[in-house]
């Protein structure tokens, strides 16, 4: 009597069981942005899909730019795939509508997605928001909108024809960021943010939920024995507040000495260094007026300041460079008031460096004042007197360093991003979430 053989089951792995057990499911995600170039909302995407992937999701990213040479490595590595469309279409006409040709950008990447690729169980986009009502017409998907600031917010309203151009933009981006399933911000600033600028979704009820940008601990060099040096990182431009980190450290070499209490403050120094995330795009561009005509205004205050001998400006870094900066100084100064989250500060965490910020935006939820650095009125005497701590005591600066990094190790590792983004969208696609 031949004897049926049936074929063998796989064994279910531990991880697999558990996930049963849980009710966690595998997603089918598409991830859209705009450019994927080197930048701060770049950084975020490819966190997530680096992280999604981590937890067994299918993810695939779709742009209307993708260099090759000057892009994060994780695009390479086939974690997952990045796929390209709409690269011939312009990015601006004449130098102008940069906001148009961005829009229809996006409009081109969506339509792709949907005419060539199969249905997805859940859509993330992020900074242009026209894409959501396209994705929508997917009925079994879900589409996650993920909101750095209000694009409104941040476009110039200077003159009539500005305003009249900008009028039916803002008013599209409202109506569409209002269309996603779920809409995620970057800091509790910035939800209230979102509640002021969107007034109509706000009085529906649409509320957006906080996800917090993360910072990868493996980039950063070991904390060697600290100069008497403040360091500010920012992009030389006016809204980043750049004086008044040399006029508190003006002020710092003023205070009486009951408040430094003899220690020799001749020996501090600043170094202001314009943020650099990638080769293509620097703290400081010459092309652009604005960081030209600022770098000089900074020079000439220092002169006024009379400490022009003791700050150094390095208008662009590398990220090794930087982090060699973040190593060797006492402290970072991060002077842009109401910032929409702000990554400087918890990179400096990170690098086992308290932060002295200004009392509001995202620095507020990141930073723990008095514990991790201190949070200070925007104004050269509230700066200078925290400085002065340092001056007073650098171990302090050690002592707050170390708690700096254990605070973000627990509160904005990529582990822990990633932790929340999956069970956004397990969540959405569940139905689970209102």
């Amino acid at each position: 009597m031949q004897i049926k053989r049936f074929p063998r089951q796989r064994r279910e792995s531990r991880r697999e069981v558990m996930e049963k057990k849980s009710g966690r499911s595998k997603l089918n995600i598409a991830i859209i942005h705009p450019d994927l170039g080197i930048g701060g909302a770049e950084r975020l995407i490819v966190d997530a899909a680096v992280e999604l992937s981590s937890r067994g999701h299918k993810v695939h990213i779709f742009t209307s730019h993708h260099d090759r040479t000057r892009c994060f490595e994780e695009t390479l590595a086939g974690t997952f795939p990045v796929t390209v469309y709409g690269a011939f279409l312009p990015r601006h006409i004449f130098y102008r509508l940069h906001a148009v040709c961005a829009y229809l950008r996006c409009i081109f990447v969506a339509l792709c997605l949907l005419l060539m690729w199969p249905s997805f169980d859940v859509i993330l986009a992020d900074q242009v928001s026209i894409v959501i009502p396209l994705l929508k017409l997917k009925k079994s998907t879900k589409v996650v909108f993920y909101c750095h600031f209000p694009d409104m917010l941040l476009a110039q309203h200077t003159t009539v024809l500005r305003r009249m151009y900008r009028k039916p933009i803002d008013f599209l981006e409202e109506m569409t960021t209002g269309m996603a399933d779920l809409i995620l911000v970057n800091s509790k600033f910035t939800a209230s943010t979102f509640a002021k600028t969107f007034k109509n979704l706000d009085a529906r009820g649409i509320k957006p939920d906080v996800l917090y940008p993360a910072v990868n601990f493996d980039q950063f060099d070991e904390p060697h024995a600290s100069k008497l040096d403040f360091l500010s990182i920012n992009r030389f431009e006016r809204k980043k507040n750049i004086g008044l980190a040399i006029s508190a450290f003006a002020m710092l070499h003023k205070l009486e000495e009951d408040v430094i209490q003899c220690h020799n403050v001749a020996d501090a120094t600043l170094t202001v260094a314009g943020n650099s995330l990638s080769l293509s795009y620097s703290g400081f561009d010459n092309r652009l007026r604005e960081n030209v005509e600022y770098l000089e205004e900074l020079k000439s205050l220092a002169e006024r300041e009379g400490v022009s001998q003791k700050v150094k400006f390095i208008t662009s870094c590398s990220t090794a460079e930087r982090n060699t900066l973040l190593s060797h100084c006492l402290c970072v100064l991060y002077t842009p008031k109401d910032e929409h989250f702000g990554i400087v500060p918890l990179e400096a965490m990170a690098a086992h460096k308290p932060v002295i910020a200004c009392n509001s935006g995202g620095p507020v939820e990141t930073i723990r004042n008095g514990l991790t650095g201190f949070l200070c009125d925007p104004n050269p005497e509230e700066f200078s007197l925290a400085m002065a701590k340092f001056i007073q005591d650098p171990q302090m600066a050690e002592r707050m360093g170390e708690e700096a990094q254990k605070h973000v190790s627990d509160s904005f590792s990529t582990k822990i991003f990633g932790q929340r983004l999956d069970r956004f969208l397990v969540d959405v696609v569940r139905g689970k979430r209102e």
